[in-house]
């Protein structure tokens, strides 16, 4: 076992802005199952839908995408917070929340909300957040080798 090593001023950058990126899509998510007519009517203007159509689709998305979805958005939180307190167990949360993630993402690439395309914006949002997924798997796994993580 790696011997405990100090706590680089990267972990608290990496960990901080992680915390906050995952608290918006925390926010999306929440927002979407409380179904805050509000949040959805600003999301379908950004979009280019309606709001009757945005609360239709996430109404009509099977069980194992909301459960896909939580532990995507969820995982990415607590892998945060985790990556915060220096715990090795980061780095298997991050990959739990990362398959959440690729499950969530398949349903809307196969069977996208009316009226779009996974393509643009939304394709921009996409490869960013599997970019940023992908770094803090890889990341956490350097920190808990380099005995940074307990």
């Amino acid at each position: 076992m790696n011997e405990r090593r100090g706590t680089p001023w990267h972990l608290w950058v990496v960990g901080i802005v992680s915390l906050l990126w995952h608290a918006g899509g925390a926010n999306d998510y929440i927002q979407t199952q409380l179904a805050n007519a509000d949040y959805l009517a600003a999301a379908a203007e950004m979009t280019g839908v309606s709001t009757q159509t945005m609360i239709a689709y996430f109404e009509s998305r099977p069980l194992w995408f909301e459960f896909a979805w939580a532990i995507g958005i969820w995982g990415a939180v607590l892998g945060s917070i985790l990556l915060l307190l220096r715990s090795g167990f980061a780095y298997y949360v991050f990959i739990l929340s990362f398959l959440g993630t690729v499950a969530s993402f398949s349903m809307q690439f196969s069977d996208p909300m009316p009226g779009t395309s996974m393509a643009g914006l939304q394709l921009v949002m996409t490869v960013a957040i599997f970019a940023i997924e992908i770094f803090l798997i890889l990341y956490s796994r350097a920190m808990a080798r380099r005995g940074v993580l307990r």
